[in-house]
């Protein structure tokens, strides 16, 4: 009897090392995946970071902003992301393109922002200048399903480390055309008018898609 009243405690006295060494183990592999997770993490916020500098050329967009113009149209409406960008009178023709000041595409508002990835094509609808009635989606991911951004400054001409944010997108309505053009705020080295400092920039609105109905 004697003999097993002193194997109990030293059975004790075996187990508790054992139980201490698996919890330690445990804690270190848990520690090890948490790091790992905290890695991958950060890889992939870095992938989907909403800026470049010139030396991520070519530069790639993950964001962007919108707008929608009519020009030459009846009772024209966008909606895009669930939101309704235009809606004109449905007995006032709108002025034409060719009419307003010629750098209206550089300045007009795209004011729907952070808009991330592709939402469903958006939904136009209007009537053209002859009453005729028009209706379309244009898939604004397929047109730009490679993610660039689109703009004219050649790379030597981007100061490095600069911050290039979202680009703009415009669904422009003309009559019976509608046009899409990404426009980009890209700093750049030169200025754009001598003797301007604050010309050191480019925001040309370049085309990416057009069709007429």
């Amino acid at each position: 009897m004697d003999d097993r009243s002193e194997a109990r405690p030293l059975a004790r006295r075996q187990v508790r090392p054992l139980v201490v060494a698996m919890m330690a183990a445990s804690i270190a592999t848990t520690g090890c995946q948490g790091m790992a997770t905290t890695t991958q993490d950060a890889g992939a916020e870095s992938a989907s970071r909403p800026d470049n500098t010139v030396a991520d050329w070519p530069l790639k967009f993950v964001q962007h902003s919108f707008g929608g113009l009519c020009y030459s149209t009846y009772g024209c409406t966008i909606d895009y992301n669930g939101y309704r960008h235009r809606s004109d009178p449905d007995d006032q023709l709108r002025p034409a393109l060719a009419s307003v000041h010629p750098d209206i595409l550089r300045n007009a508002s795209a004011g729907y922002l952070g808009i991330l990835g592709f939402p469903p094509p958006a939904l136009v609808r209007w009537r053209s200048t002859d009453g005729s009635a028009h209706e379309a989606k244009v898939d604004i991911g397929a047109i730009f399903a490679d993610g660039l951004l689109l703009h004219e400054t050649p790379r030597d001409d981007i100061p490095e480390g600069v911050s290039i944010g979202n680009p703009a997108i415009l669904l422009v309505v003309d009559d019976r055309t509608i046009s899409v053009y990404m426009r980009a705020f890209v700093p750049t080295r030169s200025l754009r008018t001598p003797g301007n400092p604050h010309s050191n920039f480019r925001k040309d609105p370049v085309l990416a898609w057009s069709r007429t109905y």
